[in-house]
């Protein structure tokens, strides 16, 4: 199986940032990491060889890239309004350098956004906020408002709220969306939300679930038995859903 290891400076995050690509052809999977996860723990966590079919038959090339979640949604040493500004600059990386990067690597034009836990956040963050440039997303174990406690997990912003922070989380910008051209490009999106029905993050799954009925997009919502928000789990969920 083909395997890169790629690293440049990021112009937009001032500092250089590695990311692994596997498989030769197919639909292009972007991959975020799990919470301030590294580029290569999709591959550690046995990840990548649950996938080892899809990706010799040249159905898929995954793309995982890394965080910087320490500095930004995690950054609990910086004040709220630096922590959304890092996140921003973060989704300009991966637009203008990490998805061109991928079309250069690859023409197929499909674009799959995937990420579990925090990861799945930021595939459905970028994907709900830019669909133009996805055909599909798959999410699991996924928590879409990081402003709201939920089990352990704190808010994320400390009671701090403003514009940026609206616009970056699912949960709420999702059930406002009024345009309906960008609405028409949403529901072209294949949208797949797996989650344990123990899970803390399963009501948040749920709302996502309600509003996106509410404006007519259409979607998978996998509930699993427990948690299911460990390693073992997603790589039974991968190939089912992928």
């Amino acid at each position: 199986m083909n395997r890169e290891y790629h690293k440049w400076f990021s112009t937009r995050l001032q500092r250089e940032m590695e990311l692994l690509v596997f498989g030769h052809a197919g639909a292009r999977v972007l991959i975020f990491p799990t919470r301030e996860g590294r580029f290569f723990d999709y591959e550690n966590w046995g990840l990548v060889a649950a996938l080892q079919h899809h990706l010799s038959n040249g159905w898929l090339q995954l793309f995982c890239v890394d965080s910087i979640d320490s500095e930004s949604l995690y950054g609990r040493w910086s004040p709220p309004p630096t922590r959304i500004a890092r996140h921003k600059q973060y989704e300009e990386y991966i637009l203008r350098e990490v998805v061109p990067f991928t079309q250069w690597r690859n023409p197929s034009p499909f674009l799959i956004g995937h990420g579990c836990s925090v990861g799945a956040y930021h595939a459905i963050n970028i994907a709900f906020r830019h669909p133009e440039l996805f055909g599909k997303v798959v999410a699991l174990s996924g928590r879409y408002d990081l402003t709201k406690p939920a089990g352990t997990f704190p808010d994320l912003f400390d009671g701090y709220y403003d514009e940026d922070i609206y616009f970056h989380t699912p949960n709420h910008f999702l059930p406002n969306l009024t345009d309906q051209a960008y609405i028409h490009r949403l529901r072209r999106v294949e949208i797949v939300l797996a989650v344990g029905d123990a899970d803390p993050f399963y009501s948040s799954n749920q709302a996502l679930s309600r509003d996106l009925w509410g404006k007519g997009v259409s979607h998978q919502l996998e509930v699993w038995n427990g948690e299911a928000h460990r390693a073992r789990y997603w790589r039974q969920m991968v190939p089912l859903y992928i």
